[in-house]
């Protein structure tokens, strides 16, 4: 389990420093720049970029893992290096390589159309079409949800609908320096952790992509932690909504021994869910005001905390914490096998969203 940690979060965290760094450079050069604006917090003209650091973090690793798995497959006998545990999941690896690089091919669609309209600033309808078509398109491909329903049909509905929040929370997160990043950062770790700890036995493929994710946005937070030097812009937000929707859907987070309880199946909606509740309820705000939904704006629960009187660093290590409390409760599903248990979790995650809301409400001006 080590090497696994060791060896994808490493890889991925150098690429990603790396990468980020030279986009720093790159960036200005080529007019990926972020102005200020009065809907914007920072007071300098930022890169942007950072996204194709973060995209670059993934997909070397993944190509290594990729070709290392092709090369010990080739082998008559595993070298002793290559952790036991892992041996009997190779031949698994190599079925559903394919479909991690589909998932990397429809993040690479979505980080294109999002680096287009960090030049360009595009129309949100072509972006939202152009996501429900990568959307369906994977969920056609492989990536849908099991779903305890008599419809198979629904497990297709649900995927899509999940990967077009996701993919548009992360993005609606990116609003102050660290806070998107940090919050996949928190997630991938505590899906990962689930993965690896929590179910009878380790779901190794699932957790060495959220793995790889993790160390690639650390190797991106090193550069744009407060105060940041560089934005990931909607390449990365996309990037990063696809890729942690699509994981979360294939891997498995219920078991099959009824013993278990099917409960576990919420995890997902725990460990995200202050990011799901700032995205539903700044799109409420907007629909109220009618106004686009789409169209920027401070109604997020870090500017809400900033007005509050919270430094905006303060302000993103709060939705962190918040964060990290939702997801803890999600590990803590594992350790009960009742609903009436469950239900018991699940309240806690429901007080640390109406805290939450108490503190959106205090800080609202207008």
């Amino acid at each position: 389990m080590i090497f696994l940690i060791a060896a994808c979060f490493g890889s991925a965290f150098i690429v990603s420093i790396v990468a980020t760094r030279l986009m720093r450079t790159l960036s200005p050069k080529v007019g990926l720049i972020d102005q200020p604006a009065a809907r914007k917090v920072h007071k300098e003209p930022t890169p942007l970029g950072g996204g194709i650091g973060i995209w670059l973090g993934v997909v070397i690793p993944v190509a290594i893992a990729h070709g290392l798995i092709w090369w010990l497959s080739q082998q008559t006998t595993v070298p002793d290096w290559f952790p036991r545990e892992m041996v009997p999941h190779l031949s698994g690896a190599t079925e559903r390589i394919g479909l991690l690089w589909a998932i990397i091919g429809g993040g690479t669609l979505l980080s294109i159309m999002g680096l287009v309209d960090d030049l360009k600033d595009l129309p949100w309808q072509p972006r939202l079409a152009v996501q429900f078509l990568v959307a369906i398109g994977l969920s056609c491909g492989g990536v849908h949800a099991t779903v305890f329903a008599p419809w198979p049909w629904l497990g297709y509905v649900i995927s899509v609908g999940w990967m077009l929040v996701l993919i548009n929370s992360f993005n609606f997160l990116d609003n102050m320096d660290g806070l998107s990043g940090g919050i996949a950062l928190v997630s991938s770790m505590v899906f990962a952790i689930i993965m690896l700890t929590c179910l009878s036995e380790p779901r190794w493929f699932v957790a060495a992509a959220l793995l790889i994710l993790a160390g690639s946005v650390t190797g991106f937070l090193w550069w744009n932690w407060s105060p940041a030097s560089i934005f990931m812009g909607d390449t990365g937000s996309y990037f990063i909504g696809l890729f942690m929707s699509s994981m979360t859907i294939v891997g498995t987070f219920y078991e099959e021994n009824p013993a278990a309880g099917r409960h576990t199946i919420l995890a997902p909606l725990c460990v995200l869910a202050v990011p799901l509740y700032d995205f539903a309820s700044v799109i409420l705000i907007r629909l109220i005001q009618k106004r686009s939904p789409f169209k920027p704006d401070k109604s997020h629960f870090s500017h809400r905390l900033v007005e509050l009187g919270l430094k905006p660093r303060n302000a993103v290590l709060t939705v962190h914490l918040a964060t990290l409390t939702t997801g803890l409760g999600a590990i803590l599903l594992y350790q009960v096998h009742t609903w009436n248990a469950a239900a018991v979790v699940i309240g806690l995650i429901l007080c640390v969203l109406l805290i939450v809301a108490v503190l959106e409400t205090a800080g609202r001006s207008s």
